[in-house]
C-alpha cells in the first residue's frame, strides 16, 4: 500500500489511539463509568478512522457554507468536519448491514449517556462493545492494511468473579433506577425495529462461549483460553456448547414479560410524554375499550386479546400490554378532540 498522507496518517493514528484507551478504560479496576468511557471514546476512534478515510479518498468531508456552496463553513477558524452520523451515512450510503446498525445502536446510547449519569450497563451491553471493537479493527485493516492492526495490542481482561449475580445486578439497578430506565428503554426500543438477520449477527452483537479448556499435558503451551463463537447455522453444534456452559454456570432466574408493562406503567409513560392527568383506572380503562384491544371483565375468553396491544397473562389474571400500545396512545390523544372523544366515551 502506498503511504498516507501526512493528515490520514495522524488521524489513523489518533483513531488507534483513542481504541486503546477506550479498551484500557473498560478493562480496568474499580471503573463505574466502564461501558460510557469505552462508547465516549470509541465514537472518537471512528469518527478519527473515517475522516482518514475520506481523507485517504481525497473526498472533502467539511460542512459548505449555508450562504456560499464553493466555501465551507469555518468554527474558530477551522473547519466544520463532519460528525459521526455524518461519516457512518456517508460511508456506508444506502447499505444497512449489522456494522452500521452496531455503530447507530452505540452513538444513540452516546447521546444519551451524554446528558444523565450512565446507568452500570456493562452486561446488557458486552456484546455489542464487543462487537464494535472487532468491526472497528476490520475496517482499520481493510483500509489502511495489516501494519496499522490493534490485535496484538489488546489482551484479555481478568475478572474477580465469574459472573455478576442477580441480586448484584437489581441492587445496581434499583440504586439509579431513573436513569436506567431512560436508557433501557432506548437498549429494548433499538433492538425491536432491527430485522432478525442483523439482530442475529456477530458484527451486531458478539456472542461467544467462553469455557473451561482442559490441557493434554501441564506443560502444553497453548492458549489458556479459547472462544468458540456462536454460529446459528449450527444448531446442534451450538446446543451442545449450551448444555456444557448451563452445568458450570450460576443459576439464573429467567425474566417473564419481558417488555410489556402494567397499565399503571402505561399511563405514566402518556402522562410524561403529553404533560396531561392520565389516570390507569380511569382514563387508560376507556383507551382499551374504545380500541377494543382486550374483552371485558369476566369476559369468558379472557385471550382475547389483540396481541400487538395487550397480551393476557393467564398466571395473575390480569393484561399487560406492548411499547406499541403506549406510542398508540400518544399519537391518538395528542389531538385535543381525539382525547376529548375517548377520555369521555362510555
Amino acid at each position: 500500500m502506498r503511504r498516507l498522507p501526512k493528515k490520514a496518517e495522524q488521524l489513523v493514528n489518533k483513531a488507534r489511539e483513542a481504541c486503546i484507551l477506550a479498551v484500557e478504560i473498560y478493562n480496568k479496576p474499580g471503573i463505574s463509568f466502564r461501558s460510557g468511557g469505552f462508547i465516549v471514546l470509541m465514537i472518537i476512534a471512528w469518527t478519527s478512522l473515517f475522516h482518514a478515510i475520506f481523507e485517504k479518498n481525497k473526498l472533502k468531508y467539511y460542512y459548505k457554507d449555508n450562504n456560499n456552496k464553493r466555501l465551507y463553513q469555518k468554527v474558530d477558524g477551522d473547519y466544520k468536519a463532519w460528525e459521526i452520523s455524518k461519516c457512518l451515512s456517508e460511508y456506508y450510503k444506502t447499505e444497512n448491514n449489522a456494522i452500521k446498525q452496531n455503530l447507530e445502536f452505540l452513538i444513540g446510547l452516546r447521546n444519551k449517556i451524554e446528558h444523565r449519569f450512565m446507568p452500570k450497563l456493562d452486561n446488557q451491553i458486552f456484546g455489542e462493545c464487543q462487537a464494535n471493537l472487532i468491526n472497528f479493527e476490520e475496517i482499520l485493516i481493510k483500509e489502511f492494511g495489516v501494519r496499522y492492526a490493534l490485535n496484538e495490542s489488546l489482551v484479555f481482561a481478568l475478572q474477580f468473579s465469574k459472573l455478576r449475580t442477580t441480586g448484584q445486578n437489581e441492587a445496581s439497578r434499583k440504586i439509579q433506577s431513573a436513569e436506567y430506565q431512560l436508557v433501557d428503554e432506548y437498549i429494548r426500543e433499538f433492538k425491536q425495529r432491527l430485522p432478525e438477520p442483523i439482530l442475529q449477527s456477530m458484527d451486531y452483537c458478539f456472542r461467544v462461549f467462553l469455557i473451561p479448556k482442559i490441557a493434554n499435558r501441564s506443560k502444553n503451551s497453548d492458549a489458556s483460553v479459547e472462544f468458540v463463537q456462536y454460529d446459528p447455522n449450527k444448531p446442534e453444534e451450538m446446543q451442545q456448547y449450551e448444555k456444557f456452559v448451563a452445568l458450570i454456570k450460576e443459576k439464573q432466574v429467567p425474566v417473564l414479560n419481558p417488555g410489556l408493562l402494567k397499565p399503571k406503567d402505561v399511563a405514566n409513560k402518556v402522562s410524561k410524554t403529553l404533560g396531561i392527568n392520565f389516570s390507569h383506572n380511569n382514563h387508560h380503562s376507556k383507551c382499551w375499550k374504545y380500541y377494543n384491544v382486550r374483552p371485558p371483565i369476566k369476559d369468558n375468553n379472557p385471550a382475547k386479546t389483540d396481541t400487538k396491544y395487550c397480551q393476557y397473562d393467564a398466571a395473575h389474571n390480569d393484561y399487560l400490554y406492548t411499547e406499541e400500545w403506549v406510542k398508540l396512545l400518544i399519537t391518538e390523544l395528542s389531538d385535543e378532540n381525539k382525547r376529548f372523544e375517548i377520555l369521555n366515551s362510555q
